[in-house]
């Protein structure tokens, strides 16, 4: 499932697929908070109880696409570090990642980020949220070996990405330009000078 794809037909035979189909749909044209359940419903032309088979409510369907939304970046995320061996270099790559993630899949990456879930209740969710940095840590730590100070780095990495990524998003980064390969350099570059000051700070 991607923010690009359409249902095709009234496949009720797969009515969670559907519903959560054209969900991203809403959630692209009018933001997270832009749409209600019943909207869904007429959308994917079922009747206004159908959901309830699969979702407990509103909230419920957003949180299996965000959901969906990590496992998506765990995997993109997971093929980009897989292309070096050097964990500086992986790091770098996950930044850059972070930020093509962003630029690609806007509208997974807003439901990730700004649906305001309260994780306690969803478990699937919090599990694939944690699921990322479990696979970025032992990376982390062979740089700063102390858990906590591998984590920070991680912490400070991902923020700096974060951050590109949404002033990209707003135009704020050389604007009016094409700017998706240059930004990605960017955010490695920001990466590898923590990753330098994490090293020169934990010397081998």
């Amino acid at each position: 499932m991607s923010s690009e794809r359409r249902p095709s037909g009234k496949h009720h035979g797969d009515l969670r697929r559907v519903l959560e189909e054209t969900a991203l749909d809403l959630v692209a044209e009018r933001g997270v908070h832009g749409f209600a359940l019943a909207e869904v419903c007429r959308r994917a032309g079922v009747s206004v109880g159908a959901p309830y088979k699969h979702f407990a409510d509103r909230e419920a369907l957003l949180a299996a696409l965000a959901a969906h939304s990590f496992r998506e970046q765990h995997r993109r995320y997971e093929a980009a570090i897989a292309t070096g061996s050097e964990p500086g270099e992986q790091l770098a790559a996950f930044a850059a990642a972070y930020v093509r993630f962003a630029a690609q899949e806007r509208t997974l990456f807003e439901l990730a980020f700004t649906a305001g879930l309260d994780k306690s209740r969803y478990p699937e969710l919090m599990d694939t949220g944690t699921a990322l940095f479990d696979m970025l840590m032992p990376i982390a730590r062979t740089i700063a070996p102390d858990e906590n100070d591998a984590f920070d780095l991680l912490v400070r990495i991902a923020a700096a990405a974060h951050g590109l990524a949404l002033l990209t998003d707003q135009g704020l980064v050389r604007p009016g330009r094409d700017t998706s390969e240059a930004t990605e350099e960017q955010a490695a570059r920001s990466a590898r000078a923590l990753i330098d000051e994490a090293r020169t700070a934990h010397p081998r």
